[in-house]
């Protein structure tokens, strides 16, 4: 059966990655973002910001909503202003509530619709010079279990946390031979996510498959943030 899917972020490569399975299988994707796209949605809408009189207006049942817009600032802490704190927070939780409030009517117009959040290894594991962003990624674990219990059982909220994944948003990280093979030895399975990867653990999340599961970080680290070998 098809289903309709928003996803908000639609440019990154985990957008792109997972929308080219799931129209593989039938479903329709609608895309937004503030930037522009390859042309592998049904429907996509280039937007100003993540904000209320921007998005675009739908009149149909939407099963699935992701969020994928993220940020990786890394610096030292002294470093941080103030500003940077809070456009990390805009950006990475405040945005996906925006989303969300603005899209919530369409998605209890779905039998069981589901949503899914981003988040990031470093808000559970201590990691120098995350501070901005695990802050940031924090309260988006924080929106997911509060929100998971508040739109149970109808709709399913959950959460996943990835390492470093080879994207264009961590480019500056995997841009080198030698960035990707130390960062490969820091995972327990000896190599780094990918948009493939990542857009896998989404779908199954998105689907009827995993009907019995809200509230939940699923953690797609490599290891990384059980394990220590």
């Amino acid at each position: 059966m098809q289903k309709t899917f928003l996803f908000a972020g639609a440019s990154s490569a985990i957008a792109l990655a997972t929308a080219l399975q799931l129209k593989q299988q039938g479903h329709k994707i609608i895309g937004i973002s503030t930037k522009q796209t390859i042309d592998v949605y049904d429907e996509f809408i280039t937007i100003e910001k993540y904000e209320s009189p921007y998005f675009p207006l739908l009149n149909e049942k939407i099963d699935g909503l992701v969020y994928f817009p993220g940020t990786i600032n890394l610096k030292p802490f002294h470093r941080l202003t103030s500003q940077e704190f809070i456009t990390d927070y805009e950006i990475n939780a405040l945005g996906a509530v925006k989303v969300t409030q603005h899209y919530l009517s369409l998605l209890k117009k779905s039998e069981q619709a589901s949503i899914v959040y981003f988040s990031s290894i470093a808000a559970q594991q201590g990691m120098p010079f995350h501070t901005s962003i695990a802050m940031a990624k924090s309260a988006i674990e924080g929106l997911t279990k509060s929100l998971a219990a508040e739109l149970a059982p109808n709709i399913r909220v959950n959460c996943i946390a990835p390492s470093l994944t080879k994207t264009p948003l961590a480019d500056k990280f995997t841009n080198t031979l030698e960035k990707i093979e130390a960062s490969e030895k820091r995972h327990p399975l000896k190599k780094i996510g990918t948009p493939n990867g990542i857009a896998n653990a989404l779908i199954f999340l998105l689907s009827e498959q995993s009907s019995w599961i809200t509230g939940q970080v699923l953690a797609i680290d490599g290891g990384m943030s059980t394990l220590k070998l």
